[in-house]
């Protein structure tokens, strides 16, 4: 009964990830298609479209799965605040699902646009699905995005970490996803030119994956011939635990323990 129970909880939980991410991939993904096949909207739309579209989706998620929505918050989680291990990769698998669906939905939606900017489905518009070096028009390389990645990401877990601490002076529960898609506003607004922020390997690798299979057969390479789609995987995943790691080393250590709040591990107050 109890392993029955446990499974359930399982399945819950991963569709909740699934669902959750699936919001924020499209509002993420759409407002990208928008402002560029579109011509509606600028850099600014679509840096407060995606930290939007985190908000929806920790708001969708949060009660179940604690609305991780990134496999690099989820390792994070798991190596400092105590998630479960059996579960990151489940999670990630989930998150990743949810954006490559929401991907197709774009690609579906926009198609029109998408033809009629794009016919040959270049790399001239794979930049709204999945990130590219440089934007896929500065002259970055694949290292400086990687490094772009990671600090990048550092700086998201960094953030969730402090605004989701509840021994510091952590937003209540339903305030805590608007906080946290602001921290996405503000990277996409300070640390989008190097490598487009995607700062989350699922929110790349889904939709990318969906574009490659609807015809845009350059996508796992960059502007510059490269393969490029791992960067947006490894560096984040790199970058969320280094994040976490020195928000625990420069202000964890020295908060007052909670003293009659019962853990749970994982949870970032129905969190991000």
């Amino acid at each position: 009964m109890a392993t029955a129970l446990a499974r359930k909880s399982m399945l819950g939980e991963l569709l909740s990830e699934f669902a959750g991410t699936l919001i924020l991939i499209l509002m993420g993904v759409g407002v990208v298609a928008q402002v560029v096949a579109g011509g509606l909207g600028n850099h600014d739309s679509i840096a407060w479209a995606w930290g939007l579209g985190v908000v929806l989706g920790v708001y969708t998620a949060g009660r179940v799965s604690g609305a991780h929505l990134n496999p690099a918050v989820t390792l994070a989680l798991a190596i400092f605040k105590g998630f479960e291990w059996r579960k990151v990769l489940p999670y990630s698998l989930a998150q990743t699902a949810g954006a490559f669906v929401a991907a197709l939905i774009v690609r579906w939606n926009y198609s029109e646009v998408l033809n009629k900017l794009d016919p040959g489905h270049t790399i001239k518009s794979q930049g709204i699905f999945s990130t590219l070096p440089g934007n896929g028009a500065l002259p970055v390389g694949t290292w400086g995005a990687f490094r772009d990645q990671i600090i990048g990401t550092a700086i998201l877990l960094f953030l969730v970490f402090a605004v989701t601490d509840t021994r510091n002076i952590a937003p209540g529960v339903n305030l805590a996803p608007w906080i946290v898609g602001m921290v996405v506003v503000a990277i996409g607004m300070a640390w989008g030119t190097d490598a487009g922020y995607a700062i989350n390997p699922a929110r790349d690798f889904g939709p990318r994956l969906a574009s490659y299979l609807t015809g845009y057969h350059t996508a796992f390479r960059d502007q510059y011939g490269q393969l490029y789609f791992w960067v947006p995987i490894i560096a984040p995943l790199l970058g969320g635990p280094l994040g976490g790691g020195l928000y625990e080393w420069l202000v964890g250590r020295w908060l007052p323990k909670e003293e009659g709040v019962p853990e749970q591990p994982g949870r970032v107050p129905e969190h991000a």
